[in-house]
């Protein structure tokens, strides 16, 4: 259990208690939340390891925009008080990059709030006057009971702060506030293109992945065929005339693999596609040479403008080799 959760008094009031707030979630805070927890599972080989960062967005009275996040610190190993110095640095430095984002909540991995969040939930006021808190609930199965297919399902929940008055005393506790995900056309690209693996590979790289999912399909629908093929020759299927005179007309339009003219074929088709690759390694090292001739000669005129023009001598009196570049 994570070490947030040990309170068991409840700190967030009933469904019954709504909230005004308008509250819209971006795709990049639940992409680095997510991303933020997975690195630390791995780094501190724990299943919950505790998780602390910042929310920075706009708000317009009770609109409120969740657009990016980033990582907080704790002093030592104390994970009730923040590190502020790094706070404040970190929020201005985000500050000089997207000036219209402000500090407005912070987000953490655990079940539900606690009184222990409550003592986090303090030590952020000084930032903001009600800083919201987002939470991710990794383990938490989310259902719908109303059957609705689009209905919410998400496994992050957001909460906000508030004051309750109870036998003449206050505390704070949190209500839960619903949030839809709002995403401009510049954040479903980046979406998409995370999904599809980033950036790591080239157009070429994307064209045979395309190519290797067709084979395989291919080749999983071929052993579907092989084996209705098995078990109608053993007797443990019906026979189906009209897929047997399919597959017999496919198999009569396939191209004779052995025939000496279609090996010809292939062979120069093969030999063309190694030359063109064999071509696009040798222009690519020649780019490169360039380049490396174009940076030496550039060095090499700046000490000629200060110490006159230098020669290499070779065999006989002869210039040098490297003279011929100039």
């Amino acid at each position: 259990m994570n070490a947030m959760e040990t309170d068991e008094v409840s700190v967030v009031l009933p469904p019954t208690t709504t909230s005004g707030l308008a509250l819209s979630l971006h795709p990049l805070p639940i992409l680095n939340i997510s991303e933020h927890l997975t690195r630390l599972k791995l780094q501190q080989n724990r299943p919950d390891p505790f998780v602390l960062g910042a929310l920075l967005g706009t708000q317009n009275g009770r609109e409120v925009e969740i657009v990016n996040t980033f990582e907080l610190a704790v002093v030592g190993d104390d994970i009730s008080l923040v590190d502020h110095e790094f706070l404040v640095s970190r929020r201005d430095q985000y500050k000089q990059v997207f000036p219209s984002l402000e500090f407005i909540g912070w987000y953490t991995v655990t079940t539900k709030p606690t009184m222990q969040h409550i003592a986090l939930h303090d030590q952020f006021t000084t930032y903001c006057s009600t800083p919201l808190l987002l939470i991710l609930q990794p383990s938490l199965v989310l259902t719908s009971n109303s059957g609705d297919a689009h209905a919410q399902t998400l496994p992050l929940k957001a909460y906000e702060p508030t004051i309750e008055l109870r036998d003449r005393k206050s505390r704070s506790v949190y209500i839960e506030v619903p949030y839809n995900v709002e995403t401009g056309e510049a954040e479903r690209i980046a979406v998409d293109w995370t999904a599809r693996g980033g950036g790591s590979g080239t157009s070429l790289e994307s064209h045979l992945q395309t190519q290797r999912s067709a084979v395989k399909m291919l080749h999983e629908r071929i052993l579907i065929l092989i084996k209705y093929l098995t078990d109608v020759i053993g007797g443990q299927a019906r026979p189906d005339q009209s897929i047997l005179r399919s597959l017999s007309a496919l198999l009569a339009s396939l191209p004779a693999t052995e025939n000496k003219h279609f090996r010809e074929e292939f062979d120069t088709e093969y030999e063309d596609v190694q030359l063109t690759a064999f071509l696009a390694s040798l222009t690519k090292s020649t780019n490169i040479l360039n380049d490396l001739v174009d940076k030496h000669l550039v060095l090499t005129a700046g000490k000629d403008e200060r110490g006159g023009p230098r020669r290499r001598i070779g065999r006989q009196g002869a210039p040098g080799d490297w003279d011929r570049f100039h």
